[in-house]
Order: C-alpha cells, then structure tokens, then sequence
C-alpha cells in the first residue's frame, strides 16, 4: 500500500492524505482526472507520475517528472528516480511537498523471510577500503578530515575504485554521483569526482547505451576549460560508468530558481562564455553539435563565476545520420525538433536561454505565433533592451541561413548589446 501525504510546508505536519491498495501508476497534478489532485499554481496540469516497477505487493516505485517547474526528490532536482522509504517529494521548488510511505502487503500467517547475509566478498571490502576517521575537530559541515583527508561522511557504495559519498542527481539517461578516490588510475592524489551510472531502464534499449558510450568518447577527445574533463569509462556487474571532473558550483536553473532573475550584463557575459565553447566543439574535425544548451547543463564555477557546459550525451557530428529527435521544449530549434539539428540550432538555444535568466520565466510561455511564422514575443520584458530583442528574434529565427552564422558571430552581437 502506498501512501501520500500533504505536509504543511513550515511545520511538515500533515494537511491531507491520500490511500493507494492496488494501483501500479499514481497520477499527480492540477487538472482534476489526476489520482492525487493539488490545486497551486507551481504545479503543473500532469505534473508527475509515480510508477511500479513489477506487480508484487512490496514492488519499487519510480518517479517520472512532467512538469514544467520540475520535481525534487529529498532536496534534489530529478526528471526520474527510484523512491526511497519515507521519501519527501517537492512539486516545483517551493512548492507543495509530499511525504511517500510504502506498506508491504504480506499474509499475516506467513513468517517473514530472513535475508541473506551479505557477500564475504563484499563485506572483506568494505572493511578494508574504509574505516572511519576519529581525529578531533573536524566541522559538522566537512566532507573530509582535516588532518589526513578521509572521507567523513558515510560511505553509500563501493563502484570499482571509486567510493560513493552522496547522489548528486538522477535524469532520464544516468544517475550522478559525489564519489571520492583515494589515488590511482584517473590521480595519484586523492580527489572527488563525478561518477555518472547509466540507469538500469535505459541499458536494454540501444540507443541509450549509444548515447551512453558517445559521451565518453567526446569527453575523453575534448579539452577546453568550459567542458569538464574526462577520467574514466568501465562496466562493471553490466553497468556502464563514466568518471568525470566535478565542477564545484550551480547550474544556471537552480540559480535562477533559487535566487530570481539576473542583471543584464551578467546573463550576457555568460552567454558569451557559452558561444566560446560552443565554437570550439563546432570548430572541432568534424564539427559537434551539442543538441541539449538549456540552463540546466549551463553551470558556473564558483571560483571564477565561468560557465561549464554540462551533459555531452547527445551530442552529434556533423555528416553521420540524421533522425534522431533531441532537444528540451522552449530550447530546441524547429529544425532540431524534426531531426535534422545543424551548429545554428546551438545557437538558437541562447535566445530562450537568455529569456529565461531574465526573468525566471519558463521561454515556452513566450513563444507564439508572429506574423507567418513562430516565434518568442518578448516586447513587453522590460528587463530584454530594444537591441537585445532584435539579437532574439535574429538567433531564434524559424530558419537556421537567418541566424547568426557562427558562435563568434553571435557573441561580438551578444558584446554589442552591453
């Protein structure tokens, strides 16, 4: 039996509650045909689904996101993942929160099962790769010790050499992870690093695992200081891995999110830093298309505020098969969305972009029809410039020959409008 509840946001005590007996998909939104009606306005019309993963009573569920304001799972921004017990569900940052039980159906006759203990293997390993640091004066607040360096937070999993402290996120492809190595194959000195696993639902289907592969194949071959750095790619018990940089900062999604829109000159000269490595992986033998530029795989270093394009899975060279359709509504291009994605549709994505890092508002809400055509109306934002809406409507054109040509083109237009 599964149960949601409605907490009060403050005092997390319970506002309203909701039984499930025998349904494997739960349905929750604003529009009333939903098994789990909220009516605020951050919550989208189908807004989430929660999914069984097999028939038995005591199953797994998983969460899908639909929604537009995006869903957070225990604080984290997720499009899907698996539910923990007791897990709290955000419906768009700030708003509602629900709390997820599970209640295994068992006979009331039929004597629990015993579980089987633990590998030897397994637990030889977790022995000897980890024990506990007890040096003194380390805050609450520290990952790592002071004094010799070891991890302080308990370690989630053993991944080949890799010591998984936290999940870092889950999407559709893979789920991150902080992880921690001691030294060895991607350092000789101990370091954290991202950990990528591809999702157990996405390794039967072949395109997935294409993608997968593709995105360590394009790290490992690129080196720019806007792309974070390739370290390692293994399979291990039929999981693909990949171990990658960790880019110590915030996406420009939970940025804006979290602290409302930016200033001008701030959104431009990040745009800018975008059109740099997007010529440079456009400039590449053949040229990339990275097909997926949103706020969310835009994330700025906190040491020097410079933006790190995220996610290279679906990127795409210039001259292979075309067919494929990726892309996130209000950023991809018209010609993305039929498949046939060119180094303009890149650059397309800065326009809505900019849209959205100026005033916090999904760019979808803008686009419209004008005049023969589609496009994003942004006449009324009195935080967009008369220059820099021409710059929108120009890079956002319905054709790519209309654009700006280049990345370097469309940056000196982007320097022009400060």
């Amino acid at each position: 039996m599964v149960t949601l509840t409605l907490l009060h946001p403050p005092a997390h005590t319970p506002l309203q509650q909701w039984h499930f007996q025998n349904q494997s998909i739960i349905r929750i939104g604003r529009s009333p045909d939903n098994d789990v009606v909220i009516n605020d306005p951050l919550v989208s019309r189908y807004h989430l689904e929660l999914k069984a993963i097999n028939a038995s009573a005591d199953s797994a569920w998983k969460l899908l996101n639909q929604g537009t304001n995006g869903t957070f799972l225990n604080g984290v921004l997720v499009s899907r993942g698996l539910l923990p017990a007791d897990a709290l569900i955000q419906l768009a940052r700030e708003g509602p929160l629900l709390k997820f039980q599970t209640q295994p159906l068992t006979a009331p006759d039929s004597p629990a099962t015993p579980s089987a203990p633990p590998p030897k293997e397994l637990l030889e390993k977790t022995i000897h790769s980890f024990v506990p640091c007890t040096h003194p004066d380390n805050s609450p607040s520290n990952l790592f010790c002071i004094h010799c360096g070891q991890p302080l937070v308990e370690v989630q999993r053993f991944i080949h050499q890799y010591q998984v402290l936290r999940t870092l996120g889950q999407g559709g492809m893979g789920t991150t992870y902080l992880a921690w190595e001691k030294g060895g194959k991607t350092s000789s000195h101990p370091h954290l690093l991202v950990l990528k696993e591809m999702n157990a639902d996405m390794a039967q289907i072949s395109k997935a695992q294409e993608l997968f592969e593709r995105e360590a194949r394009t790290l490992k071959a690129l080196n720019h200081p806007g792309i974070p750095q390739y370290y390692d790619f293994f399979v291990e018990d039929g999981k693909k891995y990949l171990a990658m940089e960790l880019i110590h900062g915030q996406d420009l999604e939970q940025r804006i999110y979290q602290h409302g829109p930016i200033a001008l000159p701030q959104a431009i000269g990040w745009m800018i830093q975008t059109c740099d490595v997007l010529d440079y992986i456009h400039s590449c033998n053949p040229p990339l298309i990275h097909r997926d530029i949103k706020p969310a795989n835009l994330m700025v270093r906190h040491r020097e505020q410079r933006v790190v394009v995220l996610d290279f899975g679906a990127v795409k060279e210039i001259g292979t098969p075309l067919g494929t359709r990726i892309g996130a509504e209000g950023y991809s291009a018209p010609e993305q969305d039929l498949g046939q994605p060119c180094t303009q549709s890149d650059l397309y994505s800065i326009g809505p972009t900019l849209i959205f890092l100026l005033t916090g508002v999904n760019p979808f809400k803008f686009y419209r029809r004008l005049g023969s055509g589609y496009g994003f109306d942004v006449k009324g934002i009195p935080t967009i410039t008369p220059q820099l809406r021409e710059l929108i409507e120009r890079v956002c054109a319905p054709r790519p020959r209309d654009r700006h040509q280049t990345a370097q083109e469309l940056s000196r237009a982007l320097a022009a409008c400060l």
